[in-house]
């Protein structure tokens, strides 16, 4: 029932004051009478359906009981019964009046004098006594004066702006969310602009989480005054081009040099100053005011304000197409200016077909942008693994680059910045995971995978998301592992299809290792490779000892893949533990193996294990580079791996037949060979070992015009410091050197090589990158960047930038322009030739 009576006390002061919202909440009002609003318990329920304004009606039922609680409250307020135990807000308002609606407003929306308090992410995001140390203690250097009240006093104002800041999650909403979303996605038409959950469109801003980010006053303001406050990157501006053409669209983002605009198409047009002619900023905003009857209204606010985020778990919907996407068959033959997967190419061979930049114009090359990521956002973790390895940290992505946008990722985080001057257009971040070990922990994450129009990349827990590629907000997110063991993830997902590949960390701490393909449009699981077999499983019989529940096996490299014979092939690192084989007798599969795969089913086509029953740490996970070449006489489909254990390899990759295995350093203590079994040819255990690791997770390169396969390679040796342990130490004789390799495929033989001044030890380890214009780009271990002449080696151009190298490079063009990328240290550095403005 719904009562009508409405008794008001009898004043008509001006006051701030107290009413009851559409929520049926306790809110104060700001700037009404106290004839308008102070009205007795009877007043408060008031007859009928749901008005619009400040007071709305609040049935009493079970449903309701936090809506009754607070008209109980504001009931005994207004007799005279307060409630000690929470601050009046009625006191708070009045308050509110006398000492701070002179600077921040009378409805606290905020003045040119000072900023709102109401609706303000900022203050919604501070507890009720940090609030109350603000106002006690005043804010200096923005002008706020401090204010020496009675602490009940500090209290109710605390309260009455802690109140304001209510998100629409923490509230009672009342309405009907059902009737609500029917209109979100029906004759609203608002899922044409506005994704939720990843249903609908991306030219608006993403609603998936407004509940948390919006109050509801702020919600009912944005759909009936939209114009008032526009969303950053979202306001409308028309530029007039030199050309004479115009193009009007959303400012995504904007310096004083250039603009980042998307038109309503979801096309990206990156405009320079030199092209602009005028800029029109719009004052109204792209969407209308709403136009609903008030019970429409209110069921729209009570259907967003159940809009808490997307959950972890796979998605019941596709979303929308979007322009500009990017289908598989473009990954499959991507354009020579184009980058669209880790590698460049699905095959893994970081070789481009860019010539522009060659070896006769290298010298000149110059920087042209650099974008620094922050690289923590939250408290680091203080274990022993972080103090030792954050030492040689730096981002260690490849950016990928799609249509004018460069997509890069940082701890946590991913960015999409304008390829051509490196401006950020949109940002994702999310909190660090407690717990986590390894490099994982660390933030260490190698980069994103891109399809149709969402973005692909792994957490550092172990979860693979999907993200707008125009917005940068959460489309879904499904948890890799049905267990946390410790489980992590590094490496940049792979697309095959239409599915994503993506592997998890974590071997070395005694996870069970798979490989696994996701749905690209929803996340559903496709199919899940276990690297170390269960009972009854082929390959269980290679584990002697103990049941393996865990025995290593970490995918954490990106493999690769064979379109003709639509093949997946995948690395994988070590058995656990590691170093201490007493309870893993056997040859521990599938650890230390490169798996063929039907990327459709998942099922093994084919292995080869390159360190059977390793007790080194040789992890396999080094690049597997897919090349077509005519081979001693015959032409083959071949793959080139340099791997961990010292040797290179050459193999069939049609049915893993080895081809070719030859050292590519010097100093190897383990082995004397690979038999023609395939299989290494042990030496007894001596008290040094080398390699420690002659190659590592970076980038290898093979050019079709030299037929060379180049490599960094590393000359070391290891101590164990007591058996088992996986606690080593560099022998003092022999210091441990870096060297960048060309490998003749046909022979293995070291063709040249060029000595890298440097520390060797650590992870400072960079991949390279070879083009057609005959260079080869790398990051050395001194901190430069550096071209080589792919035929001789011969330094022929370097950049001190004196950062940490542990990235690959690549290459793209922009209207026509070279440029070669790499992270270096916190900074993703773009180089290209001088413009021919610049030559003057």
């Amino acid at each position: 029932m719904w009562a009508s009576t409405k008794t008001c006390l009898e004043s008509s002061a001006p006051e701030s004051l107290l009413s009851l919202d559409a929520t049926g909440t306790l809110r104060p009002e700001i700037g009404r009478s106290r004839h308008e609003t102070r009205c007795t318990l009877k007043g408060l329920i008031s007859e009928g359906t749901r008005k619009r304004g400040f007071l709305y009606g609040a049935r009493l039922d079970g449903r309701n009981a936090e809506t009754a609680g607070a008209v109980l409250a504001l009931a005994l307020i207004l007799l005279g019964r307060n409630l000690p135990a929470a601050p009046s807000p009625v006191e708070g308002t009045k308050l509110f009046a006398q000492h701070c609606a002179g600077c921040h407003g009378a409805d606290a929306r905020g003045t040119d004098h000072a900023p709102p308090l109401a609706g303000s992410a900022t203050v919604r995001g501070r507890s009720t006594s940090e609030l109350r140390n603000s106002i006690h203690d005043g804010i200096p250097r923005f002008g706020m004066p401090a204010f020496e009240l009675p602490a009940d006093q500090l209290d109710a104002l605390a309260a009455l702006v802690h109140s304001l800041n209510v998100s629409a999650a923490d509230r009672t909403v009342p309405g009907d969310a059902v009737a609500g979303e029917q209109f979100f996605l029906g004759q609203g038409q608002c899922a044409a602009c506005h994704m939720v959950d990843g249903r609908g469109g991306s030219m608006g801003p993403d609603l998936s989480n407004v509940a948390h980010e919006m109050t509801v006053e702020d919600l009912r303001e944005a759909l009936l005054r939209p114009s008032a406050h526009i969303t950053p990157g979202y306001e409308l501006v028309t530029v007039r081009l030199r050309d004479g053409k115009t193009v009007r669209g959303f400012s995504r983002g904007r310096s004083n040099f250039d603009i980042q605009l998307e038109d309503s198409n979801g096309r990206f047009h990156l405009l320079q100053e030199s092209q602009i002619s005028a800029i029109h900023e719009d004052k109204e905003s792209a969407m209308p005011p709403m136009k609903a009857s008030p019970d429409t209204l209110q069921d729209l606010i009570a259907y967003l304000s159940r809009m808490t985020g997307v959950k972890p778990g796979a998605s019941t919907v596709s979303g929308l197409p979007n322009g500009g996407g990017v289908d598989f068959a473009r990954i499959e033959h991507p354009k020579p200016g184009d980058w669209l997967t880790y590698n460049g190419t699905l095959n893994a061979n970081r070789y481009s077909d860019l010539t522009q930049i060659n070896t006769t114009n290298v010298n000149k090359l110059a920087l042209k942008w650099v974008y620094t990521v922050p690289l923590w956002k939250q408290f680091l973790p203080d274990t022993e693994y972080y103090h030792e390895n954050m030492q040689y940290f730096g981002l260690e992505v490849t950016p990928l680059v799609a249509d004018d946008i460069m997509y890069i990722t940082g701890p946590q985080s991913v960015y999409a910045l304008d390829a051509l001057t490196g401006r950020e257009i949109w940002e994702y971040s999310r909190p660090r995971t407690p717990g986590i070990v390894s490099d994982a922990s660390l933030g260490t994450n190698r980069g994103v995978a891109i399809l149709g129009d969402k973005v692909f990349r792994v957490t550092d827990n172990a979860h693979l998301i999907a993200l707008n590629r125009t917005t940068g907000k959460l489309v879904w997110e499904v948890v890799m592992p049905d267990e946390p063991q410790h489980y992590g993830s590094t490496s940049a997902p792979l697309i095959v299809k239409d599915m994503v590949v993506a592997g998890v960390a974590g071997a070395d701490w005694g996870i069970r290792g798979f490989l696994a393909a996701y749905k690209a449009s929803t996340g559903e699981r496709v199919w899940r490779f276990w690297t170390i077999p269960g009972k009854g499983e082929p390959g269980y019989e290679t584990w002697k000892g103990k049941e393996p529940t865990f025995g290593g096996g970490g995918t954490w490299v990106t493999g690769s893949y064979d379109s003709e014979t639509g093949t997946l092939y995948w690395p994988t690192s070590t058995p656990y533990p590691d170093y201490d084989d007493q309870d893993r007798p056997g040859d521990n599969l599938f650890t230390e193996c490169i798996l063929a795969m039907n990327p459709d089913t998942g099922k093994l086509k084919w292995y080869y294990q390159f360190t059977p029953h390793d007790v080194h740490s040789y992890d396999a996970t080094e690049p597997n580079v897919l090349v077509d070449a005519r081979y001693r006489g015959q032409e083959r489909k071949l793959m080139l791996h340099a791997d961990r254990n010292g040797f290179f390899y050459v193999l069939d990759r049609t049915n893993g037949q080895v081809l070719l295995a030859k050292k590519f350093i010097n100093r190897l203590t383990w082995a004397s060979g690979i038999g023609p079994d395939g299989r290494p040819q042990l030496l007894p255990d001596q008290d040094v070992t080398c390699p420690e690791a002659a190659a590592n997770w970076n980038a290898t390169a093979f050019s079709p015009a030299t037929r060379l396969y180049y490599v960094m390679a590393v000359e070391d040796c290891s101590v164990k410091l007591s058996p088992g342990s996986w606690k080593t130490l560099h022998p003092p004789v022999e210091p441990s050197k870096k060297y960048l390799r060309a490998l003749d495929i046909e022979s293995g033989r070291i063709v040249w090589e060029n000595p890298q001044i440097g520390e060797a030890e650590g992870k400072r380890l960079a991949g390279v990158l070879a083009t057609a214009g005959g260079i080869l780009v790398y990051g050395d271990p001194i901190g430069d960047t550096v071209a080589l002449d792919q035929r001789t080696g011969k330094p022929l151009w370097h950049f001190p930038t004196n950062g940490i190298n542990k990235a690959s490079p690549m290459t793209y063009t922009v209207d026509g322009k070279q440029f070669i990328a790499l992270a270096v240290g916190p900074n993703i550095m773009a180089y290209a030739l001088p413009s021919e403005s610049e030559k003057k």
